[in-house]
């Protein structure tokens, strides 16, 4: 799959991905700096977005 941003430059499958998980790392730094530990179930969701199973929105959607 490839996917365009607003330069119309095309971006691979793996280009994603690297980028989703320097974000998750990026935020799960975060996390610990201050002083708290992401639960399983938010790394199961982390793991599904940099997969691409899931989407940004259904990643940071609250759960209930």
């Amino acid at each position: 799959m490839i996917v365009t941003t607003s330069t119309d430059t095309p971006i691979t499958d793996t280009e994603q991905r690297r980028k989703r998980q320097n974000a998750v790392d990026h935020a799960r730094a975060s996390v610990y700096l201050e002083g708290f530990e992401p639960s399983e179930a938010c790394e199961q969701q982390a793991a599904q977005l940099i997969a691409g199973e899931i989407d940004l929105t259904e990643f940071v959607k609250p759960t209930r």
